[in-house]
């Protein structure tokens, strides 16, 4: 049969066999989605070739792609919101993001831990022998620089100024220091942290004495979760902070703290709900050249937060000392609360109760917080996890740690232990150190 020309075909046919061709071309891009929906082609996939296009303009009805694939009915929304719950949260690479119990899980039972238990007959909060004990492996303290309640106040200060030692646990050993700053002390390093900068008007060129960061973690990937501001601080401007730390930490020559172990000393600053999530105070292994490991923690809160409104230094492994030895600092413990179902096992309610019972040292103008991240051989102590509680109003604190060798400060640009060795010399002078 010989095919008329296409000029010849009449109008009516040309629009029959256009519709015809939009019909099939139809069917070819409906299965062509279907094949990367269920497939899973989807990157780098091609387009459909011309001799496939060709095949379809046959008379003869070819199998569609859409005769071997099953489409189930589209679930309902509340199906797919009950999918959307009970599934892990992913990341951008289609991982499970991993939470805060993977990073740090319980700690095991044969893990030691060695609470405070008071002394019933004199309740004292301070007992040399057993601090001794607590810190044979970690720094050495300067116990003659604490008195106990019973001793005579043979000085001329103040009994309210004169530091008072609480150790609230005894392995791993965890210390708070009464009196450590006072309330001017305390006001004068607020100050510091303070919009605008404040600047050293003395040096022709005006330098900050702190500069504010936001406040960092090691790592940019790290899973704990910090939004309070930083101020890191030029040493030269603190020698109250640094000579009272020395002093505290003066142990015996060979054992003695010196400038040149301590980091910047920072200033942080917690307003309403900021907080910092469970973390260690450990250097990163890839970063121990400078200084090597974090030896001591030592923190001293610069205003009052009272019971109730967050802020509180929580460890999440440790148990609180009984109410008569805690001394003047300001300790809580997280009470359970009772559960109204009548078929609770014991034991659930055990591992509850236990839960709840978290060391938390709450914010007291003036007080310190001393704890150890590392042994003195430079060993992380895992049983040192802790956090702070999110704020319900604003924290201060300042905060200083101790390395195990000398450490070469960073921040502000030109800061150096050696520039605050003249004043913190006669710090120790005023505060009656020498």
């Amino acid at each position: 049969v010989t095919a008329f020309p296409t000029h010849c075909r009449s109008t009516a046919t040309q629009r029959q066999r256009q519709r015809t061709r939009a019909t099939k071309s139809t069917i070819v891009n409906i299965s062509t989605t279907t094949t990367r929906l269920f497939a899973g082609g989807g990157f780098g996939m091609s387009k459909q070739s011309p001799t496939k296009k060709k095949a379809t303009t046959k008379k003869k009805k070819k199998s569609s792609l859409l005769d071997n694939v099953t489409v189930d009915p589209p679930s309902s929304s509340n199906s797919n919101a009950g999918e959307a719950s009970s599934s892990p949260k992913l990341d951008r690479f289609g991982l499970p993001i991993p939470t805060e119990e993977d990073i740090f899980p319980p700690l095991s039972a044969d893990i030691s831990r060695t609470p405070v238990v008071t002394d019933t007959a004199t309740g004292t909060a301070f007992d040399r022998d057993e601090v001794a004990d607590a810190i044979q492996n970690h720094l050495q303290i300067n116990l003659d620089a604490f008195s106990n309640d019973d001793e005579e106040d043979n000085n001329n200060e103040s009994k309210s100024n004169k530091w008072k030692l609480n150790m609230l646990h005894k392995d791993p050993p965890v210390f708070t220091i009464d009196n450590f700053f006072t309330k001017e002390e305390c006001a004068a390093y607020q100050s510091m942290a303070s919009e605008p900068s404040n600047f050293d008007n003395n040096e022709q060129q005006q330098t900050p004495k702190a500069v504010q960061i936001t406040s960092p973690t090691f790592s940019s990937h790290s899973i704990s979760r910090r939004t309070s501001t930083t101020w890191f601080c030029r040493y030269k401007d603190v020698p109250t902070l640094l000579a009272k730390a020395r002093h505290l930490l003066k142990g015996d020559k060979k054992n003695a703290v010196e400038l040149n172990q301590m980091e910047e000393p920072q200033i942080v600053r917690y307003r309403t709900g900021e907080e910092f999530s469970w973390h260690y105070d450990e250097i990163p292994a890839n970063q121990l050249e400078n200084g090597g490991q974090r030896l001591a923690t030592l923190l001293v809160y610069l205003n009052d937060l009272e019971e109730g409104r967050g802020g509180g230094t929580v460890f999440r492994d440790l148990t609180p000392p009984p109410p008569s030895s805690s001394g003047g600092s300001r300790i809580s413990e997280k009470k359970p609360r009772r559960s109204k179902g009548k078929n609770k096992s014991k034991s659930t309610e055990s591992t509850a109760n236990q839960q709840q019972k978290q060391l938390t040292v709450r914010p007291k103008t003036g007080t310190a917080l001393l704890f150890f991240p590392s042994y003195k051989d430079g060993k992380p102590d895992i049983r040192t996890l802790h956090k702070g509680e999110v704020a319900k109003d604003t924290k201060m604190i300042a905060q200083l740690w101790i390395h195990q060798r000398e450490y070469r400060a960073g921040v502000p640009e030109g800061n150096c232990q050696s520039d605050a060795e003249g004043v913190v010399e006669m710090e120790d002078e005023r505060l009656g150190f020498l």
